[in-house]
């Protein structure tokens, strides 16, 4: 009788594989180096010979196996088809199928990395308990993951969920990465604070000790806003008026009942969820008011979780 799923968040440096039961329950987890050679052809084959040898370490028969869920760092189809992945050096091919292939597990389901994150979240993390989530993610950059009803929102060409590209300030001048300008990424990821800071250094004459610093992250703007920094203040209040900004338009499409905030930057805590949660209030309307706001809590296995979940559902 089957007993086991698994779930393997593929990133652009590492795979983490989880092997869970059909409870949800972490039997077993593990990393392999992500090999992007001759573009990215050895990714699967090198996740397929992972997973034989884990297995046959533990004494797990194949045929225990319910099936296999896989998170791409790129837009996926319903399919399972990846329609290019320039972090992994992919192009447009059916994930689903190769990987049914090489593992010889005919189950296997394929979601966005930021969208399975998302799904985890609300399995086994901060949206626990809520059919009805949205995920940000603060990191290098910005990315979501929308679930209605439990299932993750996709979208036509499974490209649905890029919060990050939110327009929040029309009269930003400098080019955001995916071409347009003001997105939400350019001000709410820890590349957007730190080059507001920069900005703002240049052009403010206001005391601050990030004036002192060597070297400038979005942790050190955080800290220093704890601890009372006006101009870090600042900083951090900008960067949750453009998210409750955000959130507002997202709510009024989707009106979920819970914003998880995660990634490197949601490590800031409660003085960030707190404040975008003031800013949401300001800019949303009546009938979507008073939604909670948590912070993720799986970390960097919520992509794994969110796998397995595909799998189980």
């Amino acid at each position: 009788m089957s007993k086991y799923c698994l779930g393997v968040d593929i990133g652009g440096t590492t795979v983490k594989i989880g092997l869970f039961t059909k409870d949800g329950e972490v039997k077993d987890k593990w990393e392999i180096v992500t090999r992007k050679d001759e573009g990215g052809s050895f990714i699967l084959s090198d996740i397929a010979a992972s997973i034989d040898a884990e297995l046959k370490e533990l004494g797990i028969k194949k045929t225990d196996i319910i099936g296999m869920g896989m998170g791409v760092p790129g837009p996926i189809t319903a399919d399972g088809t990846v329609l290019k992945c320039v972090n992994l050096g992919w192009g447009i091919f059916n994930v689903a199928e190769e990987a049914k292939k090489l593992t010889a597990i005919s189950n296997v389901k394929v979601g966005n990395d930021a969208n399975v994150a998302a799904l985890g979240e609300m399995w086994q993390g901060g949206g626990k308990g809520h059919e009805n989530m949205v995920m940000i993610t603060l990191g290098t950059g910005v990315g979501g993951g929308i679930i209605v009803g439990g299932k993750i929102l996709t979208g036509s060409k499974g490209a649905a969920g890029e919060i990050g590209h939110i327009t929040v300030n029309y009269n930003e001048e400098d080019t955001c990465n995916c071409g347009k300008r003001g997105c939400l990424e350019q001000f709410a990821s820890a590349t957007g604070i730190v080059k507001e800071a920069k900005r703002l250094l240049l052009i403010s004459d206001k005391p601050s000790q990030l004036r002192d610093l060597q070297y400038l992250s979005a942790k050190e703007i955080f800290d220093a806003a704890k601890e009372g920094d006006e101009l870090a203040n600042q900083l951090v209040d900008e960067l949750a008026k453009y998210l409750g900004i955000a959130a507002s338009h997202i709510a009024a499409v989707v009106d979920p009942e819970v914003f998880v905030i995660g990634g490197g930057v949601s490590r800031a805590g409660e003085i960030l969820t707190t404040r975008i949660k003031q800013n949401y209030e300001k800019n949303v309307m009546f009938a979507l008011q008073n939604k909670a706001f948590t912070l993720a809590e799986l970390g960097n296995d919520a992509g794994i979780y969110g796998c397995a979940k595909m799998v189980l559902d």
